[in-house]
C-alpha cells in the first residue's frame, strides 16, 4: 500500500539524514550555477548555466565553493586533448566551506561541517562540488580559501615535482620553464628553498623581473636567446641536473639536451602541444631519466596526500612559498581566463571568484 505523501517525505528525510551530515544553517536547493560546456572547442563553448546541485556519496564531502583555480588541464579537457563526457563542468581546483559530509567519511580525516577546505576534483567551477573526502585538504588559519584555490592542484603539483619526480637537492642546477607563471613560479621558489641554483625562462622584460622575484638565479629570455646555448654557457657545458617543463613539444628536444649526464627530464604539461614521435634510444646519449608525472598518482594514498599537503601548507604559512595571484575573474569570464592562460598573457595564478 502506498504511503500518504507526508509519510513518504518523512521517510525520505530520514533516509537522507542517515547517509549524509548536513549543515542545519544553510537552505536546501536543487540547482546551482556552474561553468559548463556541451562540446569541445575554443573558449566560446564555455557558458554559465543551471545544473543539478550534487549530493555527496557515503565517503564524499559537499563543499560550497568560494574560489576556483584556472589550470592548463581545464583547457586540455575543453579542447579534447583529454577525453571527457558531456555536459561537462570545467575546473579541477577549488576551495570553500564544507556543507555536508557523507556518513562514511573516516573520522581520522578530522573533517566537520563548516571547515575551510581545498579540493582537487572534477566539476569544481560551480557553486557546489561533491568530492571524495580523501582529496580534501583542510586549511589552517594562516591560509585563506582564496590561497587554497591556487594551491591544492598547482601547489601540490609543483611540490611533488621537486620532491617525487626529481628530488631536488642542495647544490644542484635546475632549469624551470615559464618561471614567471603559476606552476613555474612555485617550482622556482621550492627549488631555491631546497638549495638549488635555478635557471628560469621567460619571454618579456616584465616576466623576467617576476621570475627573478620568484628566486631565479639566472633568467633566459627565450624570445631572443637560445635556451640550450645559455644553459650550456651557465653550466660550463655540463647541463642541468633536472629540467622542469610544462611546455611540451616545442621545447622537448632542446630540453633533453639541457640535461646533464644522468640528469632528469620532467615533462608535466602540453602548453605547446603533446610530445610525439620520440625514440627512447635518444635517452642513452646521456643516460637521461625521462618522467611524465601525474599528481593523482603521487598522492593516491591518503597518507601521501596528507604528508605532501602538510609540507606545502607549512611552507605557505611560514612565507617560504608565496602564491602569486595575478588576476581574478568572475564565472562569466572563465573563457577569457582560459585564453589569457593559453595565450601566455598572464603571470602567476589565475583564480575565479565563485561566492563570498
Amino acid at each position: 500500500m502506498l504511503r500518504p505523501p507526508v509519510a513518504r517525505l518523512q521517510a525520505l528525510s530520514r533516509s537522507l539524514a542517515a547517509t549524509t551530515r548536513f549543515s542545519s544553517t544553510r537552505p536546501f536547493s536543487t540547482n546551482m550555477k556552474a561553468v559548463i560546456y556541451n562540446s569541445t572547442g575554443d573558449s566560446s563553448v564555455l557558458q554559465v548555466g543551471d545544473v543539478p546541485k550534487p549530493s555527496p556519496g557515503p565517503t564524499d564531502v559537499l563543499m560550497k565553493v568560494e574560489w576556483a583555480g584556472v589550470n592548463f588541464i581545464d583547457i586540455y579537457f575543453r579542447t579534447g586533448l583529454y577525453p571527457t563526457t558531456f555536459p561537462a563542468t570545467t575546473g579541477r581546483e577549488g576551495a570553500g566551506v564544507i556543507e555536508a559530509l557523507g556518513a562514511d567519511v573516516p573520522a581520522e580525516y578530522n573533517l566537520s561541517v563548516g571547515d575551510r577546505v581545498a579540493c582537487y576534483a572534477q566539476n569544481v567551477m560551480a557553486e557546489y562540488c561533491a568530492t571524495p573526502a580523501a582529496r580534501l585538504m583542510k586549511l589552517p588559519d594562516a591560509v585563506t580559501t582564496r590561497q587554497g584555490a591556487g594551491l591544492i592542484l598547482q601547489g601540490l603539483t609543483a611540490w611533488t615535482l621537486v620532491k617525487d619526480a626529481h628530488e631536488v637537492k642542495a647544490g644542484e642546477v635546475v632549469l624551470v620553464h615559464a618561471a614567471a607563471g603559476g606552476t613555474g613560479g612555485l617550482i622556482v621558489q621550492m627549488a631555491k628553498h631546497l638549495g638549488a641554483t635555478v635557471i628560469g625562462t621567460a619571454s618579456t622584460p616584465e616576466k623576467i623581473a617576476i621570475a627573478k622575484e620568484h628566486g631565479c638565479d639566472h633568467v633566459i629570455n627565450y624570445s631572443h636567446q637560445s635556451v640550450l646555448d645559455e644553459v650550456m654557457r651557465l653550466t660550463d657545458g655540463k647541463g642541468c641536473h633536472a629540467v622542469f617543463s610544462g611546455i611540451g613539444k616545442a621545447t622537448f628536444k632542446d630540453d633533453l639536451e639541457c640535461c646533464r649526464k644522468k640528469g632528469t627530464m620532467v615533462t608535466f604539461g602540453n602548453a605547446s602541444g603533446a610530445i610525439e614521435g620520440f625514440r627512447p634510444l635518444e635517452l642513452g646519449k646521456k643516460n637521461v631519466k625521462l618522467i611524465r608525472p601525474r599528481l593523482d598518482v603521487y598522492v593516491s594514498e591518503r597518507e601521501d596526500f596528507e604528508q605532501r599537503s602538510a609540507e606545502l601548507l607549512d611552507l605557505v604559512a611560514k612565507g617560504i612559498v608565496k602564491l602569486d595571484i595575478a588576476k581574478e575573474y568572475t564565472m562569466e569570464q572563465v573563457g577569457q581566463a582560459h585564453d589569457d592562460l593559453s595565450g601566455r598573457k598572464s603571470t602567476g595564478k589565475l583564480i575565479v571568484k565563485i561566492a563570498d
